[in-house]
């Protein structure tokens, strides 16, 4: 290719994002800066941290620049370098953006992957990327769970929240999901083996403190929270003593105009609970442990794995919003460069 078409960010969201607030340009193919690489992006991960970009608010991460491609995690081949780490050809793992070619600077992120050893390279954005190094650390290196345990999952059908619950179970917990719909709920039952699900559309506050309690008789132990609002309002009234919350996302508030946070803070101070705000890049270090462990589990046919793959950066605003519909089923990644 000979241009570099880029999904730009061009206004920010009011709430949830609409095709305005979007642009595809095209632009030339760039040239890497010195120490540093262009990729040649053919896949893109489509994640909720996205929508939190977006916004010019304090974060973990600065606001994406207006006029700037809409920041992603990418995978593809180096295109041009001026790196000795990387050359070009080789397959990277980056933290670029939605578009064809995603220049990385000597300070930014780009890793090389073995694509041979997966089923399909997209894979590094999905069970081996930040999703499953999400559940795995998440879980294992911030809830600590022990056998016997009770774990409760929200978001309990999308990538991390299914990933979470089979490693759960693996570690000898009772896991309990958190999903919309029956059918999704049903698939945690038959294809992600949690013991059980609890689907919150259609239900007060007290219906979903009360099925809650009827799975969990004797208290949640963990909560891994990928939701927020009042799914979680309705969770810290379940707990058992010295529950550990671990924080991961709060999907349902992103496209909320005014934040809604939690209520009901006194259930925490009360059941001895602690609530652990949990980001994934803290353990860059350890990822390739964590990478050889899913690894392991995923030849021994002990973890199921879902991708969601849509085709065409033409199409990155209709992808990203399935994200906030639920239409999603899997891991939701966007297929940039139809060659692989």
């Amino acid at each position: 290719m000979t241009e570099n078409r880029r999904f730009l960010l061009v206004r920010r969201p009011n709430g949830t994002p609409v095709p305005a607030d979007f642009s595809l340009v095209t632009e030339p193919v760039p040239a890497p800066p010195p120490g540093g690489v262009v990729i040649r992006n053919h896949y893109a991960s489509l994640d909720p941290a996205q929508r939190g970009w977006m916004d010019d608010a304090e974060s973990y991460m600065p606001p994406i620049p207006l006029g700037d491609a809409v920041r992603a995690s990418t995978l593809g081949v180096v295109h041009a370098s001026d790196n000795p780490r990387l050359a070009v050809g080789q397959w990277v793992i980056g933290l670029g953006g939605l578009e064809d070619y995603s220049v990385i600077g000597p300070e930014g992120f780009a890793a090389p992957v073995d694509i041979s050893a997966v089923a399909s390279p997209s894979n590094y954005l999905s069970v081996l990327g930040s999703v499953g190094m999400t559940a795995y650390f998440g879980l294992i290196a911030v809830a600590k769970p022990e056998a016997g345990e009770t774990l409760l999952v929200s978001g309990a059908a999308g990538a991390v929240g299914s990933a979470v619950g089979q490693i759960g179970k693996l570690l000898g917990c009772r896991v309990i999901g958190i999903a919309g719909g029956p059918l999704k709920c049903r698939r945690l039952i038959e294809d992600y083996g949690f013991d059980a699900a609890i689907d919150y559309k259609g239900k007060d506050h007290e219906s979903l403190v009360s099925e809650i309690t009827a799975a969990a008789p004797d208290g949640v132990n963990i909560v891994f929270e990928n939701v927020g609002g009042p799914v979680m309002e309705a969770e810290v009234f379940t707990l058992a003593h010295n529950a550990r919350i671990v924080l991961c996302g709060l999907i349902s508030e992103y496209n909320s105009p005014e934040k809604v946070g939690l209520r009901n803070l006194w259930q925490i101070l009360a059941r001895r609970a602690t609530i652990h705000g949990f980001l994934v890049t803290d353990y860059a270090s350890q990822f390739g442990e964590g990478r050889a462990q899913m690894a392991q589990w995923l030849g021994q046919g002990k973890l199921r794995v879902e991708e969601d793959v849509q085709e065409g950066l033409e199409n990155a605003y209709d992808a990203f919003m399935r994200l906030f519909s639920g239409a999603n089923t899997g891991k939701l990644i966007l297929k940039i460069d139809g060659s692989q």
